[in-house]
């Protein structure tokens, strides 16, 4: 015959299952929205008449993925300009509160891997290759210029 404890045992192995299970959904969604609460206070600065932050970001990443017959080389693998504007996509949400201006994105996001270290670049179809942070550099001074 099983002690008396046994119900009152296998009652608080489960509930601390439970309250575990609770707690990893709830670190979950917090990981998931602070990004995205911090994402906000970019949309809601305002720059000068060259238009705001979060536009600025945004054409960076539509002039990347735009680009035809390009490889972005990332930690010696080469990406298609879709797979490389989604990483940035990514690396912005990740970076949350960090990226406060468009320096601060292609500083954080467009440059270079958080991880190793290594500059991205980009291979044109005619062979010739030019770092990520020249390109995003001379796209957002045209960006400016056409304002």
């Amino acid at each position: 015959m099983l002690p008396v404890t046994a119900p009152v045992t296998r009652s608080i192995r489960q509930h601390r299952g439970v309250v575990r299970t609770v707690m990893a959904m709830w670190l979950l969604c917090l990981a998931v929205s602070v990004p995205a609460i911090a994402q906000q206070e970019i949309e809601h600065q305002g720059s000068d008449h060259q238009g705001s932050e979060q536009q600025k970001i945004d054409y960076l990443i539509a002039s990347v993925e735009a680009l035809k017959d390009v490889s972005f080389i990332r930690n010696g693998s080469s990406y298609n300009a879709e797979q490389a504007a989604s990483h940035m996509r990514l690396k912005l949400r990740m970076a949350g509160s960090r990226v406060k201006t468009v320096e601060d994105f292609i500083a954080y996001c467009a440059t270079e891997s958080s991880v190793t270290g290594i500059k991205y670049t980009i291979r044109f179809p005619d062979g010739h290759t030019i770092e990520s942070a020249t390109f995003m550099r001379d796209k957002l001074a045209s960006f400016k210029a056409s304002d």
